[in-house]
């Protein structure tokens, strides 16, 4: 296999005579494990600016925390923030160079902010007349379209910077098909290219078929980035995903939960591909830092059967069926939503998400036909 920039680094024109910008942090690699931006520098590319996304450039910023610009310790170059004073690259940003390259992994979830940051950068390029080369990777959870999990976005209330625009909450595509697809329907004029990976296909998994290479600080292995779409909506609500320990959403509890009635409850719900098992530990981070928590531990045993959106949401519906006065909205303070109001709204990507929550209402995250039409004729691989 090999990633878009490996691809791109066998290509000596157009791009080796231009002076580029890029969209990067360290999780973007070669397939050798060769950080993406010195991998160009090395070969003679002309980089000579770079942009980071949420977590910044060394992918070590908490989560929603402003980002400064800086100066980048492995090349020197210049680093322009794209999660502190602005989300997007200011025109005068993009004055001095010919293409912006963007190359930064995805873990396949509509709240993962890189996705978004992508589709500020492509319309800041649109705007400036800038070609948009998005150096394609592998979707490290799989990308078959039939594993696609909704619910889709409501633009007209929920639409913010965990999710723009309506795609499925776990979409099974990789960012160049998204970016396609974007480019299509929602910024004309844009001068986009794709450098596609090769040897890849949709059925393959990161651990497996190739690395994975860490994408935030809470996202350390494949395991855990399979459970986020689900075990994400944590950040919604009162009960701690586990942030401030070794296993950010792969534990949840909270201090008024018991364990041992939780996981119990959970199991009899014979949720397909995982289990949950009864565990107490004592976050160093999060909104019951330093108290010990008490809940469960998930463990993914066969990923193709797994839904990770149907867990979560099963999960919050057994704490509120268990626990209804204590079961609370969370406010979540980020760079790009500072108040942290309606988060569970934005993440779920639905209108007044927790009444809805505490009414059982059955959300619908059966749309793989209707993302399978949707998105069928920008898919790559």
């Amino acid at each position: 296999m090999q990633y878009g920039i490996d691809i791109l680094l066998q290509q000596s024109a157009p791009w080796k005579q231009m002076k580029l910008a890029m969209v990067t942090n360290d999780a973007a690699t070669t397939v050798t494990g060769e950080k993406s931006r010195a991998a160009l520098l090395n070969n003679g590319f002309h980089l000579i600016k770079l942009f980071s996304p949420e977590h910044g450039i060394a992918v070590t910023g908490a989560d929603g925390a402003f980002q400064n610009h800086t100066t980048d310790s492995l090349t020197g170059l210049p680093v322009i923030s794209l999660y502190g004073e602005a989300l997007a690259p200011a025109a005068e940003a993009l004055k001095d160079i010919d293409a912006v390259l963007f190359d930064i992994p995805d873990v396949g979830c509509r709240y993962y902010t890189y996705l978004w940051t992508m589709t500020h950068v492509m319309e800041a390029c649109a705007a400036s007349n800038k070609p948009f080369v998005l150096l394609d990777r592998p979707n490290p959870t799989g990308a078959l379209l039939h594993k696609a999990e909704g619910p889709m976005l409501d633009e007209e209330h929920c639409s913010s910077f965990i999710g723009r625009w309506n795609i499925p909450l776990k979409h099974c595509c990789t960012l160049g098909e998204l970016a396609h697809y974007f480019a299509a329907t929602r910024i004309p004029g844009l001068q986009l290219h794709v450098i596609k990976a090769s040897g890849y296909q949709r059925h393959h998994i990161a651990g497996n078929d190739f690395p994975f290479v860490p994408t935030s600080p809470a996202i350390q292995d494949v395991h855990t980035a399979m459970l986020y779409p689900g075990t994400g909506l944590l950040e919604g609500v009162n009960i701690c995903e586990a942030r401030g320990t070794l296993s950010p959403f792969a534990m949840c509890g909270a201090p008024w939960m018991d364990k041992t009635a939780l996981a119990a409850a959970i199991q009899a719900l014979s949720l397909p591909g995982v289990q949950a098992s009864p565990v107490s530990y004592t976050p160093a981070a999060g909104i019951y830092e330093g108290l010990q928590c008490h809940g469960v531990q998930w463990q993914v045993i066969d990923n193709a059967s797994f839904n990770a959106v149907q867990t979560g949401l099963a999960l919050l519906q057994t704490v509120h069926q268990l626990y209804p006065q204590h079961l609370q909205p969370r406010l979540y303070k980020t760079v790009a939503n500072p108040s942290g109001a309606g988060h569970l709204d934005k993440l779920l990507g639905v209108y007044h998400a927790f009444e809805l929550l505490q009414q059982k209402h059955s959300f619908d995250l059966n749309i793989q036909e209707q993302w399978m039409g949707t998105i069928g004729p920008y898919l790559l691989y």
